[in-house]
């Protein structure tokens, strides 16, 4: 029943994105503005890391005792992923109630998938009590479906090229964008971002009276041994490392514990013992996750590892690049091998161009059901930059002719869409 209520969402609006506000504000009003009866609100916008920042602040504020409301996009598997209510991922009568709440009070009147299903999250979110909720922008800020709400708190995870076509082409036109989000006399927590970035961010929110606490200005992280060190005014902590993995899961935990500095000055009791038990129990799937168990992983080799990563821009080509540049220094360091599929919307070659020079050879598949380049094109793309490339009709015939024609043993990423990770998890069990 849930899954033909989402078919029928689908086809209310004949353009697949379409930025305005007009649309949704219509809506929340009909079905009595949810979005005004939710908790103190974390309102999260950026290009990369925005995920993993809101997995942090659940994390932290769970482990404190709170109970939280979360809303992400996309979803890898199951819709119920995108609306969390108080700790737990939505019910399927839950849904299938405020689905078909939004969808009547719509009155097949033209709205975009993800502005009705944002209403029903309102829905879910205002019916049962929670202490926080957080909020993840869906794309660019100013005009985004989430941006209806008063948050407590915003967050600005670093900026980078994604969603051009939408958002403009240069960082100030995109930074612009995203500081969409700020609000007048509300802090904002803001993350590592290039200069065009941050002087973008600094001028709007000098225009609201917004108070700016920003990395390398009124806070700093520095890697240690064991993990990071966080140092503001008010607060200096070791921690140890995140147990999401990569280099980039640093910026990205101490910018939650940034929020978390602020938290605690709106009075949130959230420990450093919670800090850390955030840290340690942090789970966000298809963000360098090494697969453990499952078909997929039954066929490797012993001592083979399969990774999946749904990254899909430059920046997140250069993460992924430094991480292989990690792999490559362990002392029986596993040659790498990439399967990758990517969206006709993301620059192919810019993601693979830091990266493809850590693999040996990589193979394209496609995304069925999105608009994906062919293996065919993904392989041009590839070799552009310089990478050896085969097309395959799927992760499974991908990853056989990997196994029957390369080396044993070998690390395998899986990468270059989070549609292409649903994919993979969904295969995998």
């Amino acid at each position: 029943m849930t899954d033909a209520i989402l078919d029928r969402l689908m086809r209310l609006h004949p353009k697949l994105i379409d930025l305005e506000l007009g649309r949704i504000e219509r809506l929340l009003a009909d079905v009595g503005s949810p979005h005004r009866k939710l908790p103190p609100v974390v309102h999260v916008a950026g290009t990369n890391g925005k995920g993993s920042l809101v997995a942090y602040l659940r994390a932290m504020a769970e482990a404190a005792g709170y109970r939280v409301h979360v809303y992400t996009s996309p979803h890898l598997v199951r819709f119920n992923e995108r609306i969390r209510v108080a700790g737990e991922l939505i019910s399927d009568d839950m849904l299938e109630d405020v689905l078909t709440e939004a969808e009547q009070a719509n009155r097949e009147q033209p709205i975009t998938f993800f502005e009705i299903t944002t209403v029903s999250a309102f829905l879910a979110f205002a019916r049962v009590p929670a202490d926080l909720a957080i909020l993840e922008v869906g794309m660019g800020g100013r005009n985004d479906t989430t941006n209806v709400v008063e948050p407590a708190l915003s967050a600005i995870t670093p900026i980078g090229y994604d969603h051009t076509s939408f958002l403009g082409d240069t960082l100030e036109k995109i930074a612009a964008e995203k500081a969409g989000i700020l609000k007048r006399a509300v802090p904002a927590v803001i993350g590592r971002q290039r200069e065009a970035s941050a002087g973008v961010i600094a001028n709007r929110a000098a225009e609201l009276t917004a108070p700016l606490f920003r990395m390398g200005r009124e806070w700093q992280v520095r890697p240690t041994a064991p993990g990071f060190r966080y140092d503001s005014d008010l607060l200096g902590i070791d921690l140890p490392a995140p147990a999401l993995v990569g280099a980039h899961q640093i910026d990205n935990a101490a910018t939650a514990v940034a929020c978390i500095e602020r938290l605690r000055a709106a009075q949130f009791r959230i420990d450093d013992a919670a800090i850390r038990k955030g840290l340690a129990s942090v789970e966000w799937p298809a963000r360098l996750q090494k697969l453990s168990r499952g078909p997929l992983v039954d066929a490797m080799p012993p001592a083979g590892e399969l990774w999946l990563d749904g990254g899909h821009n430059e920046d997140c080509g250069i993460v992924l690049a430094r991480q292989a540049a990690e792999w490559a220094k362990e002392p029986a360091a596993l040659p790498l091998y990439l399967i990758f599929g990517m969206l006709t919307t993301k620059d192919a070659s810019g993601f693979l161009r830091p990266l493809g020079r850590h693999a040996r050879t990589a193979r394209a598949v496609p995304i069925e059901g999105h608009a994906a380049y062919t293996p065919q094109e993904a392989c041009a793309r590839a070799a552009d930059v310089g990478l050896d490339c085969l097309p395959a009709n799927d992760v499974g015939a991908a990853l056989e002719d990997l196994l029957a024609t390369q080396p044993a043993p070998m690390r395998i990423l899986i990468c270059g869409s989070l549609y292409l990770a649903g994919t993979v998890l969904a295969r995998n069990g």
